[in-house]
């Protein structure tokens, strides 16, 4: 999910009928497949409902302020409602929550391996002129859709409008939320859709390649010519068009790898891993390719999501690319593999370190709390370890004299508590 992005990365941040404008078309042709049953919002209470239809009414001057229509906004704004399983699942996220062997094991399944070849023979055609509009090759564009919407099958149902006004009324991340309510009602102010047919996730990002609306702004492109930004039709053109243009402009370089899985020397200095470490002699380090062959060129950095017990990969900038689409290591190896598979090309060579004990949501906050105390950490205590932590942990690592993987364990929990 693309948040510009908002993670989270998410792609972040018209005229309607009142207007008398493009949303006179009828659903069925704006969507390009038909009525689509959105998912039906459940009973809230009496208070948090009033409260979001006071939030409308607070929240119409800014909109209006960021150039919205007022027509626009009360059209909209008609169908808002405090959605409390919106709530329910902002409260309940884990994307570093499990191991990245599982992670991958998913993200490159069969399954999807095989639908991703499919669809590259099927879209061949509009995948050979997406790839010559924007040099990104068709098997990461593939591979985003796979990973974000398995290929279209679960592009959400849910109506952006309700999601994103409790969201945005709901303040825990208010201010980032209603920036993308005032982008989704700009979509709407274009003609792009209409509000009962904005539908996607329950943090807003929708279509095939779950662009949040600041993104949508940003980088959707109508790569079909019917006038529409059509990111919501069974048709994924626009859709696929739309990632190559935002990878792309997000530093995608034409011709050149995303990274390769390697293979470190003995005695290779581990300090010298993680992204902060970019250098484009590692050949002469004694870091080699698996399976053979010359490394990719170009400056890149040297990651190992599982630690030394793991697989390593060289990253290039393409890697970095994808990390704006989402900031996950996880997630771009997910997208890389992916794209591998479908090309035909090997998956990852390196063995996981699947026996090592899962860490508990209490003990991964325990470990940053630790950090935070000793002055390594200064993020946020949420258990969820991304990029900060695991070079949080490489730098405690180091104080102590051990391997500087940055790979938080049970064994590392114990050093903390020592």
């Amino acid at each position: 999910m693309i948040l510009s992005r908002i993670f989270l990365t998410t792609a972040l941040v018209g005229a309607l009928a009142s207007c008398g404008g493009p949303m006179n078309r009828a659903p069925g042709a704006m969507t390009g497949s038909g009525p689509v049953t959105p998912a039906p919002i459940p009973a809230a209470s009496a208070g948090d409902e009033a409260g979001l239809q006071n939030f409308v009414q607070s929240f119409r001057p800014r909109a209006i302020a960021s150039g919205v229509s007022p027509a626009t906004y009360d059209r909209a704004m008609r169908i808002a409602r405090y959605n409390p399983e919106v709530i329910r699942l902002d409260r309940k996220q884990a994307e570093f929550s499990r191991p990245v062997w599982l992670y991958l094991d998913s993200a490159v399944s069969d399954s999807r391996i095989t639908t991703g070849r499919q669809k590259a023979a099927q879209l061949s055609g509009v995948l050979s002129r997406i790839e010559a509009r924007y040099g990104v090759p068709r098997e990461i564009v593939l591979a985003v859709w796979g990973m974000e919407s398995n290929f279209g099958a679960n592009r959400g149902k849910m109506q952006i409008i309700p999601s994103l006004a409790t969201l945005a009324y709901d303040g825990r991340r208010g201010e980032m939320f209603q920036n993308q309510l005032i982008a989704s009602l700009r979509i709407l102010q274009a003609g792009d859709t209409d509000p009962e047919h904005m539908l996607g996730s329950w943090a807003g990002a929708m279509g095939h390649t779950q662009f949040m609306p600041t993104s949508y702004l940003d980088y959707a492109v109508d790569f079909t010519g019917d006038g529409r930004r059509d990111i919501w039709s069974d048709d994924p053109t626009d859709s696929l068009a739309s990632t190559a243009n935002y990878l792309r402009r997000n530093g995608w370089v034409p011709g050149q790898a995303w990274g390769a899985e390697v293979q470190l020397p003995p005695g290779f200095n581990m300090g010298l891993v993680g992204k902060g470490t970019r250098r484009s002699d590692w050949a002469a380090q004694g870091v080699r390719r698996i399976g053979g062959g010359a490394l990719p060129g170009g400056n890149g950095s040297i990651i190992m999501p599982a630690g030394a017990n793991g697989p390593a990969f060289l990253i290039l900038d393409n890697f970095r690319s994808i990390l704006r689409y989402n900031n996950s290591d996880n997630y771009a190896l997910g997208v890389a593999f992916l794209g591998e598979r479908i090309a035909g090309r090997a998956g990852i060579q390196g063995s996981w370190p699947r026996n090592d004990r899962p860490l508990s949501t209490s003990e991964r906050q325990e470990i940053q709390q630790r950090l935070r105390a000793k002055g390594f950490y200064q993020g946020e205590i949420d258990g969820l370890f991304g990029s900060a932590t695991m070079e949080s942990v490489a730098a405690y690592q180091r104080s102590i004299g051990v391997t500087p993987d940055g790979y938080p364990t049970s064994i590392l929990l114990g050093q903390l508590r020592r």
